[in-house]
């Protein structure tokens, strides 16, 4: 749901605020004003875009170290402190963190980049990112402890029947119907949990074994928390949640897994605000896990492919599974960002490549110069390769960046080990950590400016309350509410104007794609299930495909295929622009629901009332309530325009699902061409009606983010506005624009 109240002001008003304290400290505060706190000179901008000197400051004062954020907050809780004798009437708040996800296949070095990225060695053990198919495996800080910890996401009883049910159904298939990715899988599972021959064993056989007991145990609970101080021994409390080991079969319980977040002490610099999300490719039909993997790439908000360097260009399958998940991280998501890193770039033979690249020899005479030389070379040329195949891939045109595509080649051995020709900054891992430090810095600021607002926020009502309460001043704040009141009203009717409008040209483009997708649908269908070549083996594809509600993704990545997206391709290809221009995930198009947002406000410049202290501060308390709203709102717009995107596919997969159900149970001779016909009639026959859905979801979709926009600003704005109505009590009032002078000066270094 998007945000409701605006304020966030779990405070007292400005009566209560110093009614509670006694009156001759309240006088003593009026009097005696205390120090302000030890924060830098500042300067303002004027109207010509240059810096002048606050009034106060001299011309040869002193330049001091900038503050830190944590020094900005407790400034600003000290300042509350004095004012209200309370600290913690405002909480510092929160945010979802940024989700950074990585695409790469096991043995690619992912595991080792972390590790060098958090600064220790075999941090994460070999092989535990991306070593099981679909698990979903993410690294945070641990903010609460010196502990390495991990909270392992279990199935439920009844989830993982289910699952074994359909791994031994997997496993007894013998018809020519049978896939063998998912046999592969369903052994694997299945011989890494119960051990070496436990795929011949029955069902009912498996049942009587003891590990099938312990198991059971296992999964009594949702979440099992593994927490250790010593390195060595949390990798190896949670290798058998996060690893397979094909040497050594039972014991390994990662086929019970849904999710795993690994926590590691002594990072908060660098992901404090961050979360690292491995994106493996699936091949696994448990809807349960491909449902949460599709949930979590919507959520990053940039993504590193991580490729071995002698692969990066030729390799497939990165480029490929990121090819297939663009829409959901572009116009789908809130994807700002690729990063393309090439891995293991020290290793190299020096010789084959001074060959192959023709470099000359007579250049670099000792050995150790030769292959950094190499090594170097090497890294510039596939940083130009890399960004050249990336600006003609289909990719760039889906996803619409403002140069925020990078090429690193990086080389965590050599980060540890000086003794592989590579400085520091030559291994590229600083310049990955400067990246996650710079994006924990931006984030760390944002709350910070916002807890601030908050407390500028609350100092204004005390001070717009101070003057006394005569019947010229209750007049004058009648009048103010009045036209505040007036403003709100005639600014949500441009907002409708704008929804109205976008409305109507989604309406118009949705039915050009529904009647596009009707006349192709079929024919889609038919080249997708129904190739025109040697159908042999194709029709264990087919059988998983129905099977996964119409979608397959081989173990090996080389094979995608997904029924539902090719059904709304011609509904996405009519709305993708607009939905650039909508809801852009960087800059302005002139047409975004957040530059009307960001445009929305009752305070506008040409007031009918004169200037006035009151209105000064009634006014710059609404427009921080005003900012904080719209923020919040922005926010929460990019979680309903991935809802609104996806619903389209959704809607299909919806009224597809019983067609996939009846398809996949269908065997024997000639079920190939039953499950075809049966998929290709059924689309046929509800085509209209099918597509009609999608484009009636996706505009009530648009139509509620409009009301729930509308309704959180009325609602938000005008609870502020009566909030900036509240009147001091008539005993004492306290002067507090000196404290208000100084948050504005905490606000400018923050900017700054």
């Amino acid at each position: 749901m998007l945000v409701s109240c605006p304020t966030d002001i779990t405070l007292r008003h400005p009566r209560s605020a110093i009614s509670g304290a006694p009156e001759e400290e309240m006088e003593a505060l009026k009097k005696n004003k205390p120090p302000l706190l030890p924060v830098p000179s500042q300067s303002r901008t004027c109207s010509d875009g240059t810096k002048r000197k606050r009034d106060h400051e001299s011309s040869h004062s002193n330049i001091e170290p900038p503050l830190t954020t944590d020094m900005i907050t407790e400034d600003a809780r000290q300042i509350l402190k004095r004012v209200t004798k309370n600290s913690n009437q405002i909480n510092i708040g929160s945010r979802k963190k940024a989700t950074i996800g990585i695409f790469g296949k096991s043995g690619e070095g992912k595991s080792s980049l972390l590790s060098a990225i958090l600064g220790k060695k075999d941090l994460l053990p070999s092989g535990c990112f991306g070593a099981c198919t679909a698990v979903v495996t993410q690294v945070e800080a641990n903010l609460n402890d010196s502990n390495y910890k991990a909270e392992i996401e279990l199935f439920s009883q009844e989830e993982w029947e289910n699952e074994l049910k359909d791994l031994f159904r997997n496993i007894k298939d013998e018809s020519e119907d049978r896939n063998d990715d998912l046999f592969e899988i369903a052994v694997e599972k299945i011989t890494a949990l119960y051990g070496v021959d436990a795929d011949q064993k029955t069902l009912e056989e498996l049942k009587n074994d003891e590990r099938f007991a312990e198991i059971k145990t296992y999964l009594s609970v949702s979440k099992k928390i593994i927490s250790s101080s010593n390195l060595s021994e949390f990798t190896n409390d949670v290798a058998s949640y996060i690893q397979h080991s094909e040497s050594s079969s039972g014991g390994w319980y990662w086929p019970l897994v849904k999710s795993v977040t690994i926590m590691i002490p002594d990072c908060r610099e660098l992901l404090e605000h961050i979360v690292l999300l491995d994106l493996p490719g699936t091949g696994d039909c448990n809807k349960i896990r491909d449902d949460l993997w599709k949930s979590k790439l919507r959520e990053c908000s940039s993504v590193w492919i991580v490729s071995a360097i002698n692969r990066a260009i030729t390799d497939r399958d990165p480029w490929g599974i990121l090819k297939h998940c663009i829409e959901e991280l572009g116009p789908g998501g809130k994807c700002k960002r690729i990063n393309f890193i090439c891995t293991k770039t020290d290793e190299i033979n020096t010789a084959a490549y001074i060959r192959s690249a023709r470099l000359p020899r007579d250049q670099i005479s000792e050995d150790k110069d030769q292959k950094k030389a190499c090594i170097l070379h090497r890294n510039d040329h596939a940083k130009t390769r890399v960004k050249e195949k990336f600006e003609n891939s289909e990719i760039k045109k889906i996803f619409i960046t403002d140069n925020q595509f990078q090429v690193f080649t990086v080389s965590s051995d050599a980060f540890f080990d000086h003794n592989l020709n590579l400085e520091s900054s030559e291994t590229e891992i600083p310049k990955l950590q400067d990246d996650l430090r710079n994006l924990n810095k931006s984030i760390n600021r944002e709350l910070t400016k916002d807890y601030v607002n908050k407390v500028k926020g609350t100092l204004l009502l005390i001070q717009s309350g101070q003057l006394d309460p005569d019947k010229k001043t209750i007049e004058m704040k009648v009048n103010i509410r009045n036209k505040f009141e007036e403003n709100l009203r005639s600014s949500l009717i441009e907002l409708d104007k704008y929804f109205d409008s976008i409305y109507n040209e989604l309406e118009q483009h949705l039915s050009k794609g529904v009647e596009e997708s009707v006349q192709f649908c079929v024919a889609s269908t038919k080249a997708m299930i129904a190739p025109n070549k040697d159908g042999r083996g194709f029709h264990k594809i087919l059988g998983a495909l129905c099977k996964n509600y119409g979608c397959y993704w081989s173990k090996n990545w080389d094979v995608v295929l997904d029924l539902n997206k090719t059904l709304a391709k011609y509904l996405h290809k009519y709305i993708d622009e607009d939905f650039l221009k909508i809801f852009p995930v960087t800059g302005k198009t002139g047409k975004s629901v957040q530059e009307q947002i960001d445009k929305f406000s009752i305070t506008q410049s040409d007031s009918a009332y004169p200037s006035c202290d009151i209105l000064h501060y009634i006014q710059n308390f609404i427009e921080i309530e005003e900012t904080k709203l719209k923020e919040a709102l922005n926010r929460d717009i990019v979680d309903m325009k991935k809802d609104i995107y996806s619903s389209i596919k959704i809607t299909i997969l919806n009224q597809m699902a019983s067609c996939y159900q009846q398809a996949a149970a269908v065997t024997g001779t000639g079920s190939m061409k039953i499950k075809q016909d049966l998929l290709i009639s059924t689309v046929d026959n509800i085509k209209q009606d099918m597509f009609n859905k999608a484009k009636v979801e996706v505009l009530k979709m648009f139509n509620n983010l409009k009301l729930d926009v509308k309704n959180a600003l009325e609602s938000g704005l005008q609870e502020a506005i009566e909030c900036s109505q509240s009147q001091t009590s008539k005993k004492k009032r306290m002067d507090v624009s000196r404290e208000i002078e100084q948050l504005e000066r905490l606000l400018d270094q923050l900017s700054d």
